[in-house]
């Protein structure tokens, strides 16, 4: 990536973005963060200077400098997402750790982190805005919608499909097959061996619901 990114999002969402970004010697130009007690401070000798849609810097998003967003709800993701293609025709670029290993088959939407460790195997999908934690799994042709947020060490399997905004816990399993529907739970640590509907959440080994 030649020009620098700026990260919307100083919290845990944006350290793991600029870790990822570090990892691959590219440049964080700065944060961006709507907390004013972390305005005008550093994280990791990255300045944090205004706010997530301060014009004055957005401005520079397109030939001199690329995006990512990393503000911790989903909701606010989306919109600053959709703010940044309406208003400066900008899509966010994906964060992927050096040391994660991403084939060269798989498909990628835009705006996604990929942890260090994690592994998106050949012919899986991931859509925009997704969340893979370190050392979490994509098995070949898994396919994660848009916003899907996978906790670290949590393995989906071959052929699983998880719909969008939906969220996988930390160290789960889903098996091979299951479908996950849109913005279900899955608690971590759970073995997910039957189809989980919209909306619900489950947990244990074998996942029940909640």
């Amino acid at each position: 990536m030649e020009n620098p990114v700026i990260i919307l999002g100083a919290q845990s969402l944006g350290i793991n973005a600029l870790d990822a970004f570090t990892s691959n010697d590219v440049v964080v130009y700065c944060l961006l963060d709507d907390d004013a007690k972390l305005q005008n401070t550093e994280l990791n000798d990255v300045p944090v200077m205004g706010n997530t849609e301060d014009k004055q810097l957005l401005q520079l998003l397109g030939k001199k400098c690329e995006v990512f967003v990393a503000t911790e709800d989903t909701a606010s993701r989306r919109s600053l997402t959709t703010m940044l293609h309406d208003e400066y025709q900008a899509v966010p670029v994906n964060a992927i750790h050096a040391r994660a290993s991403v084939s060269e088959h798989a498909w990628l939407g835009h705006g996604n982190l990929i942890g260090a460790g994690a592994v998106v195997a050949s012919n899986s999908k991931l859509g925009n805005g997704c969340l893979i934690g370190p050392n979490a799994v994509v098995d070949a042709k898994a396919e994660l919608a848009d916003y899907v947020q996978v906790g670290a060490g949590a393995i989906i399997n071959a052929d699983v499909t998880v719909a969008e905004q939906a969220f996988i816990g930390p160290g789960a399993v889903i098996v091979a097959g299951v479908k996950i529907g849109a913005k279900a739970r899955v608690g971590a640590g759970s073995v997910v061996v039957a189809d989980v509907p919209a909306n619900q959440t489950v947990f244990g080994n074998p996942a029940q619901k909640v």
